[in-house]
């Protein structure tokens, strides 16, 4: 792996030093946009567009417009402007990883210490998985300062990026209908949940639209015909949500046994 950024973690007057790498990779296929008459390659060119010339990345820079005018940065310029804040992750409290909501959680890297920095990077991850408590920070990555959470995992420290409550809509535009559930519905509802209730394992589950989806692109690169797989919909005969929920606590039990 290739890290993506370099710096330190700030725990109180501890300073560790620190490479983050990305903790992610997409599983979805990489296709390729063609054109639809000929299938040549579509590509995007960045265009002046007074000149509607072509310009190289290397010929590229960023500004910020201020009286019909551009105040152009370079990489340094954002280093001075915070050095700090672009070369630190801060810590700046210890909290209940619970209290922060899943809706907040954005991407999440890996962090690995630098040779001068173990033992201060072992008493972090040992004393965050002894208190049961993630460490709330602020970084910058890409010009961007961001809230992070630093929990222990296994053997490593995990960096999630979260967002800003401001980066979260608001919710007044979602519509729920009013309908009342009688407290038997809830009880056949609760019921339900229990049964399908299980301890949490990721490696049972797999990207398998991705797997299917390739074994649809070998098939039709050969000439073969795919087998579709035919589409199940769980649906009942009957609108009543309590029946809805007893044939579903029956499936279930079909199924465990």
């Amino acid at each position: 792996m290739r890290s993506i950024w370099t710096g330190s973690v700030s725990f109180g007057l501890v300073n560790i030093p620190v490479k983050l790498y990305s903790a992610t990779e997409s599983s979805s296929l990489n296709l390729d946009m063609l054109d639809k008459k000929d299938h040549s390659n579509i590509k995007f060119k960045r265009v002046n567009e007074k000149t509607g010339k072509e310009v190289a990345w290397e010929d590229i820079v960023k500004g910020y417009k201020i009286d019909n005018r551009y105040v152009i940065l370079n990489d340094e310029d954002f280093k001075k402007a915070s050095p700090e804040k672009t070369k630190t992750i801060d810590i700046v409290q210890f909290v209940e990883s619970e209290e922060v909501p899943p809706i907040h959680f954005e991407s999440a890297y890996y962090l690995e210490p630098e040779k001068s920095g173990g033992k201060a990077y072992v008493l972090l991850r040992d004393s965050l998985a002894k208190s049961k408590k993630a460490a709330l920070g602020t970084f910058v990555l890409r010009n961007k300062e961001s809230l992070c959470l630093l929990a222990a995992s296994e053997k490593i420290l995990v960096l999630h990026k979260i967002r800003y409550a401001q980066e979260i809509r608001a919710t007044e535009d979602i519509k729920v209908p009013e309908a009342k559930v009688s407290p038997a519905e809830v009880q056949m509802a609760v019921r339900l949940i229990d049964q399908m209730s299980a301890e949490f394992d990721v490696s049972k589950f797999k990207d398998t639209y991705s797997e299917t989806l390739m074994k649809f692109i070998e098939a039709k690169a050969k000439g073969k015909k795919f087998a579709t797989p035919k589409l199940h919909v769980a649906h009942s005969t009957t609108k009543d949500l309590m029946e809805e929920l007893k044939a579903s606590l029956d499936q279930v039990k079909k199924k465990a046994s």
